[in-house]
Formats: C-alpha cells, sequence, structure tokens
C-alpha cells in the first residue's frame, strides 16, 4: 500500500511544476528537483521510487548524473529528452537508465510509462514479499502482517476492521509523510485492488470518509483521541503519521 513517491528533475520551473502537479493529481507523491545536488538532498530525506530526469540540466548532464547514482543504488530512472535519436536514446540505456522519453510527450503516455516503469521496478520484490510478511514496530505498538493482529504497548491485542487496518498499512508504509486525503485514498484502492482488504465492495474514498476512517483508527491506537500524538493532521493537507516506523521481514 506504499504510495509511490516520485522526483521530476528539470531545470525549467514551468515543466517541474506542470509535471509535479499532473503526478500529484494521478495518485502519487511528487517532488522537484532542479540539479544533483536537489536530487541527493531529496533522496537523503526519504525515499524515492522512481526518478523522472530530464537530460540537458543546464551545465549538467542527466545521462551522467544517471551513471553516478546507478552505480550507488537501484531507484528506477526515465530519463526524458528532447534528444531522440537512437545513439542518444543508447547512451541513456548503456549508463541503466530504465527508460527514455522523448520530448514533447503525451502525458498520459508519460504516466503509462511511469507506472510500467514501477510495476516492473516491483515484480521481483513483490514475488519476494508474497513469501514474507512484513512486522512493523511504532511508539510502542507493533502491527503483525502474519497474524494480521496490532498489539499495543502494554501487549494487549486491539480489534481493527478491515478497512482500520488498511489505513495503518498505508500510514506504516509512509511515516512522516503527510499525506492528502487523495493519497490516502489511492493507498487504500490499491489494498482493495490487490484483495489485501478482504472487501468485496470499493470503499468510499470521499473526503468526509476517509475523515471518520482516520476517527475511528485514532479512537483505537491514541490514548487521548482528541489530542492524537501519532497520526496528526497535518493542516492544509491531510494526515502524518508522526512516529518512526521500524520494519522487520519474518519468513
Amino acid at each position: 500500500m506504499t504510495i509511490p513517491r516520485l522526483m521530476v528533475v528539470d531545470d525549467d520551473a514551468e515543466t517541474r511544476a506542470m509535471l509535479t502537479q499532473f503526478l500529484q493529481q494521478n495518485g502519487f507523491i511528487a517532488h522537484a528537483a532542479e540539479n544533483e545536488a536537489e536530487i541527493r538532498a531529496l533522496m537523503q530525506a526519504g525515499r524515492v521510487d522512481l526518478i523522472l530526469l530530464d537530460v540537458m540540466l543546464g551545465s549538467e548532464s542527466g545521462v551522467e548524473i544517471c551513471a553516478r547514482l546507478r552505480r550507488e543504488q537501484d531507484v528506477p530512472i526515465i530519463l526524458v529528452s528532447a534528444l531522440s535519436q537512437d545513439h542518444q536514446r543508447m547512451a541513456g540505456y548503456e549508463v541503466g537508465a530504465d527508460d527514455y522519453v522523448a520530448k514533447p510527450f503525451n502525458p498520459e503516455l508519460l504516466l503509462a510509462r511511469v507506472r510500467a516503469v514501477l510495476q516492473r521496478a516491483n515484480r521481483s520484490a513483490s514475488l519476494v514479499h508474497r513469501r514474507r510478511l512484513a512486522l512493523f514496530r511504532f511508539a510502542g505498538w507493533t502491527y503483525d502482517g502474519k497474524r494480521d493482529e496490532v498489539l499495543s504497548p502494554q501487549g494487549f491485542q486491539v480489534a481493527l476492521s478491515q478497512r482500520e487496518t488498511s489505513l495503518l498499512k498505508v500510514f506504516l508504509a509512509n511515516p512522516h509523510i503527510p499525506l492528502k486525503r487523495e493519497e490516502i485514498q489511492a493507498g487504500l484502492l490499491e489494498g482493495f485492488a490487490s484483495g489485501s482488504s478482504g472487501s468485496s465492495a470499493e470503499p468510499d474514498g470521499s473526503g468526509r470518509a476517509i475523515d471518520m476512517l482516520v476517527g475511528r483508527l485514532r479512537s483505537k491506537i491514541e490514548s487521548d483521541p482528541k489530542d492524537p500524538q501519532m497520526l496528526r493532521t497535518a493542516r492544509g493537507i491531510g494526515y502524518v503519521l508522526a512516529v518512526d516506523v521500524a520494519e522487520e521481514q519474518t519468513a
């Protein structure tokens, strides 16, 4: 249920803003960067699931940045460029780019390419994940994915509904990240599509429904639901799980 976090890297402010907004409107968390220094700062600040990297960044080369990033980690990278001849595309693929999109492009086509690269990147990890279930620890609480149980700091099991459990998983996968209501809904729908919610009816994703669901979860995991310390309101945005989360993989 992790909401993909994307990075848009372009030296043109208008392009950065347009792509970032478009991706956010389509259910992604999107951040913008202008150069390699900003790329690395964002990557140090939190998880990045895919980078849309322009080839020509003023005095910097996106191809060279891609090569350096690929030597260090496996984050998926889509190169974006007005240079679209075969040898230019090959230069991108040779340094480890996962895809190469030529400008100008149809935003819907770009969206399809982003989703395809994310699916390819997650496929092998997903196969492993089916054989391992995670144990999440947060603020003394534990969510046991193998047993689908939530344990309080005192060791008592707390009963959650299927939707409350799905909501908790969305927050556990995105700690310290303020989530908009539509981003929360995207995470719930991902769980619904994969069958993890156990429900035959698609969840109601209206803003009011999300607020009510968050309220119910707070009533079960917060010592004072009227003054929540874990599941806080991010004013002007939505909600944020404001505690560290440790994840363990169990056989």
